[in-house]
Parts: C-alpha cells; sequence; structure tokens
C-alpha cells in the first residue's frame, strides 16, 4: 500500500499525526494508497518554515519571479501525460478532461507571467510643491488555500500562481480524496526555480482547516468547495482577521428560447450536463426551455445523444464521455436526490438506475439521468447534486425562465441559446449571476479575466485569477514624499488640502 506525504520545505515528508484517509481508485472501490493527516502542529511548522522564507523571496524583483513561472509552464507542458493520469487515476477523469484540467490551470500560470507589469503601482508627480506621491503592491507575507476535488491541478495554480508571483509563500492544503497531482505540482515549481519552503503542501481534514483559519500568521486564505463550508470558513477567517474569498456550490440554468438551433442547444447540454460526470461547480445542471414546443424538440434531441454516452473507466480510452464520481458517498446521494425527483413527481425521461459496467461493479459509476418537467419546489431543482443529472424545467416565457435563474441562491453560471442579439443583450445585462455564455455552456472566463459567481456561490469581494488575482494577493502601500528644496513653510497644524 502506497503511503503518500505531505511536502514541506522541499521535501517529502512523512506525516506525524498518526491519522490516514483512504485515497480511494473510484473505477473500481479500492482503495490505492493512504495519505496523511495532518495535526495543527503539522500545519503550524509549515507556516513556520514559509515565514521564513517569504521576506527574501518578495525581495526577488518581479522579472525573476515571472521567469520561474515561465519555467514551470515549459515543465507543466513537459508533464502533462503524467500529471493527466495520476489525476485521472485518483479522481476517475477521462485522461482528456484531466489534460484540460492541467490546462487550466497552466493559462492562469501564464497569465502570471505578466506580474512584473501586473504588480506596477501609480506615481503622481508634483502633487504638491515639490511632493510626489506613489503607490505600491506588496506581498502580505504567508498564504493559503484549500482546495476541492474535482480539479485538483486547476484551482491550486489558481490560488498559488498569482499568489507566488506577488512574491508571497503559499500553504496549499488540497483535497484528501485525489492529493498526488498537487505534490507533483509543488516538485514542479521548486524544480521551476522556487525556493524551498515558499510552496508547500500539507494533506488534512477539518482539522488542518481550522489550524490554517486559527493560524495569526496567515495572511489570506482561498477556498473552493460547497457552500456551507464556504460560509464557515470565510466567518471564521474574517473574524481572525484574514483576507479570505471563498467559492462554494453551484445551480447552472440554461435557457433555451424557440429560436436555438435545437442540435446546438442539445450537443451543449449533453457536454456541459455530464461533462467529469456532472461534478464540475460551473456544470449546466437546469435547461429552461422556453415554451412547450421548445422543450418537446430539446427532450426529442437529448434522448438519442444520452442514451449513446459512453460511461467508463480513464483506461478504456479517450472515446469514454465520463467515468465515475469520486466517492461511493458521492454516487449514494446522487441516487438519493435521483430517487427524490420520482418521488416529487417529476418525469424520469432518462433513467440510468440501473447502470452496470462489467467489470467494474465496485466502482462509483453513476449512469445518465435526464428529468423533465420537473418544478422549483423539487429538491433536484433547489440542491446542487454534482453528477450526471440534468433537470428540465419548462418556462412558458421568456421572462418566466430569466427569472427562474434569478430567483436561485446560487449565481456562479448561466447561458442562454439564441439566435435574437436582443434577447441576449437583455439577458447578459439584466440576470444577477456572475458568468453568463451566450451560446457557450460553460462560460468559464479564460485566464486573464476573472472567475467568480454572485450570491451564495461566493463568499467575499474579489474573484479568482486576471486582475483581481493580484488584488487579492498584494496590499496597496501610498507614500507621499517631498526632499528638501529650500522651501520653508513652517509646521503645518490642519490636515493639507489643495486649493
Amino acid at each position: 500500500m502506497q503511503e503518500l506525504t505531505h511536502y514541506i520545505d522541499g521535501t517529502h515528508t512523512k506525516g506525524t499525526s498518526g491519522r490516514f484517509a483512504d485515497v480511494m481508485n473510484p473505477a473500481t472501490g479500492e482503495v490505492q494508497a493512504k495519505v496523511p493527516l495532518a495535526s495543527t502542529d503539522e500545519i503550524n511548522a509549515a507556516v513556520e518554515i514559509a515565514a521564513k522564507a517569504q521576506p527574501a523571496w518578495a525581495a526577488v524583483n518581479p522579472q525573476r519571479r515571472a521567469r520561474v513561472m515561465m519555467k514551470f509552464v515549459a515543465l507543466l507542458n513537459r508533464d502533462m501525460d503524467k500529471l493527466a493520469e495520476a489525476l485521472s487515476r485518483e479522481h476517475g477523469k477521462t485522461l482528456p478532461d484531466a489534460a484540460g484540467d492541467v490546462q487550466r490551470g497552466l493559462e492562469v500560470v501564464e497569465y502570471c507571467i505578466g506580474a512584473p507589469h501586473l504588480l506596477k503601482g501609480e506615481y503622481t508627480d508634483s502633487a504638491g510643491p515639490g511632493i510626489d506621491m506613489y503607490s505600491m503592491r506588496q506581498a502580505l507575507g504567508v498564504t493559503a488555500g484549500i482546495t476541492p476535488f474535482n480539479f485538483p491541478a486547476m484551482i491550486p495554480m489558481w490560488m498559488f500562481a498569482p499568489a507566488i508571483a506577488c512574491g508571497n509563500a503559499f500553504i496549499l492544503k488540497p483535497s484528501e480524496r485525489d492529493p498526488s497531482v498537487p505534490l507533483m505540482l509543488a516538485e514542479l515549481m521548486e524544480e521551476a526555480g522556487l525556493p524551498k519552503g515558499i510552496l508547500q503542501v500539507v494533506n488534512g481534514d477539518k482539522e488542518a482547516v481550522d489550524a490554517i483559519l486559527h493560524n495569526d500568521v496567515i495572511q489570506s486564505i482561498g477556498f473552493v468547495g460547497s457552500t456551507p463550508i464556504a460560509e464557515y470558513i470565510y466567518a471564521t477567517g474574517c473574524a481572525n482577521g484574514k483576507r479570505v474569498q471563498c467559492f462554494g456550490g453551484a445551480k447552472n440554468h440554461m435557457i433555451v428560447m424557440p429560436d436555438a438551433d435545437m442540435d446546438q442547444a442539445a450537443d451543449a447540454l449533453v457536454g456541459a450536463g455530464y461533462g467529469a460526470a456532472g461534478e464540475r461547480c460551473m456544470a449546466i445542471s437546469v435547461a429552461v426551455p422556453v415554451g412547450d414546443e421548445t422543450a418537446d424538440r430539446l427532450i426529442e434531441a437529448l434522448v438519442p445523444r444520452i442514451e449513446k454516452l459512453k460511461v467508463g473507466p480513464y483506461t478504456a480510452g479517450n472515446d469514454v464521455d465520463y467515468g465515475p464520481v469520486v466517492t461511493a458517498a458521492a454516487k449514494a446521494n446522487i441516487e438519493r436526490l435521483v430517487q427524490t425527483g420520482i418521488d416529487q413527481g417529476a418525469e424520469l425521461v432518462v433513467d440510468g438506475r440501473d447502470f452496470k459496467l462489467q467489470g467494474y461493479e465496485e466502482g462509483y459509476f453513476v449512469g445518465p439521468h435526464l428529468f423533465d418537467r420537473a418544478t422549483p419546489d423539487m429538491d433536484i431543482y433547489k440542491h446542487e447534486i454534482f453528477g450526471p443529472v440534468l433537470t428540465t424545467v419548462r418556462a412558458q416565457t421568456y421572462e418566466e425562465a430569466i427569472g427562474l435563474a434569478m430567483d436561485h441562491e446560487y449565481g456562479n453560471g448561466t447561458a442562454i441559446f439564441t439566435r435574437d442579439g436582443d434577447t441576449a443583450r437583455d439577458f447578459a445585462n439584466r440576470i444577477n449571476i456572475g458568468m453568463v455564455g451566450i451560446n457557450v455552456p460553460i462560460p468559464v472566463p479564460l485566464a486573464y479575466h476573472t472567475f467568480g459567481g454572485w450570491k451564495k456561490s461566493v463568499f467575499g469581494d474579489l474573484n479568482q485569477h486576471g486582475p483581481d488575482a493580484f488584488k487579492f494577493y498584494t496590499r496597496t502601500k501610498t507614500v507621499t514624499a517631498r526632499w528638501p528644496s529650500g522651501i520653508k513653510e513652517g509646521g503645518e497644524f490642519s490636515i493639507p488640502v489643495m486649493e
């Protein structure tokens, strides 16, 4: 049995708490490794190392820090296949999807190569008689991130790349369900030239999370996961004086207008709803066709596509559409919600409950499900299922359709499929959701824009990656300077103002 480690001060370090979690193979249901769960003392020791290493790293000029990011990008490309295989083995994603996970993180690293420009301050010459004024963006110190199982490469890089490019040290607490790729990323960062102690990976559960929240040295915390935990981390971290950004749950609607290209819409829904077994915070889980005729045409187009989906392990080849969900508990929760949908009166058009994969009967595979005629009071509509389940809610008008998305407590992503520019423009302007797609089913912004939802999908003022990341991981210091110039005005006893 493989025993995984932490990565502390540039070394693979065995856990000392005596506590471990099983790392499963989701395709077979077998334990493939054990990962140590850090104690509070282990977290604090890693933070102490980071605090000692960080000042020297912050003193390195931004261009040299950017060169580490350049080298890291080259190493990610070199090891792409190795990283994707390790990710698929622990998460269950198909290999192309796993490589996409790495690639979307890599793109944020590429953006961080621009740190010398992004960290520039502002300057005002002669703000007053002989007075100049300028601002500086400076690193926070030791920062931390708590990342989820569903993107074990992408989201850690979304956090640690900008944090480190800004001159911070970073403590990464990845999901204990698939920890191997985060450990590999830390190794590659040091191969790229990052000093020891600047990026450390400490595996753990709630004890490690609470240790991060209550450690006085840690200045900021990033989190991605469920909304209840996001609320807890945000409230606790802020109460402890930290800068916190937390991203929670989602229930993403895709509105299909009568004039939409129905084949395009159906293809988009199948990919966005069932890709990665639905374990994406940007998955489309609710289809909202406008009008019964539109709904009937959409369902007719969806059913054969869904029934043809190939479900299997990543080892079965690149034509597999999606793999298992991550744990037996996740599978049981999906099955429970599907049954709740049936009990509450939704019409199960595609029934994946009896799905079995020969030779993988103990794996966590869930067949694809499609509900029609669901209503907003049903659990399958209200709650994030995080599985291969697409729910259709019929709306009679555009106003009713947009109202469904706007009234839902989550506001992560949404989309509309239409040929009408006026409708699309109105939707983009009115919708109270953070990321909007127009004939784009998963509107995840590219690295040089920011990623973030609204409502109960986010807690904090700044988004992930893009310009917001450089604001989140730095503080602004403003300097007012005057040099001796022969001006003798005597003391000032009131607040100086410009006349």
